[in-house]
């Protein structure tokens, strides 16, 4: 342990991130109740949100995009007793791998072309209990991810980098 490391302010360690993140997964869900579907690539843009997603413009800004961290993919599995869940059951729309999403908390972040920013929690609901099986939602408890609005619109693809930035960007 570095010897200054304990007079290091808070801010300062809540700045530094080990690496990028990735994303693994996107999907969307063409409406309501509706399976996600398994995209490539997708627009994100302040007004709406994720293009072709029937939340699209629909609701709150503060919840146009929600995110999970595959990591939190295989401990939900785990608590289930099963080897991998479908990230179309959570309903998030991004998954990501190798970054701490809840370590974004009140920072703004890059993925792919589109700048995020977060907004809250991602708290499961009932649809869990139905989409995992009996008890899936108490494993997604402490689990869901995160919910972000978009402040840069762009292109978001399967594979881009996740990473957070310093200081904030204006909407568009």
């Amino acid at each position: 342990m570095n010897k200054d490391s304990k007079n290091t302010p808070m801010s300062e360690l809540m700045a530094h991130f080990p690496r990028k993140g990735k994303v693994e997964w996107i999907g969307l869900r063409p409406e309501k109740r509706a399976p996600l579907q398994d995209v490539k690539s997708v627009m994100a843009n302040g007004e709406n949100g994720l293009e072709g997603d029937h939340f699209a413009g629909k609701y709150s800004q503060k919840r146009q995009v929600t995110l999970i961290q595959a990591e939190h993919l295989a401990a939900v599995a785990s608590m289930m007793g099963v080897e991998n869940i479908d990230p179309g059951l959570t309903r998030r729309n991004i998954v990501v791998k190798g970054i701490n999403l809840l370590a974004l908390k009140e920072k703004q972040f890059r993925i792919g072309e589109a700048i995020l920013e977060t907004t809250g929690l991602c708290h499961p609901c009932s649809r869990m209990e139905t989409n995992l099986g009996e008890g899936g939602y108490n494993a997604m408890r402490g689990h869901g991810g995160i919910t972000a609005k978009v402040v840069k619109g762009g292109e978001i693809r399967q594979g881009d980098e996740v990473e957070a930035l310093e200081g904030f960007v204006s909407p568009e």
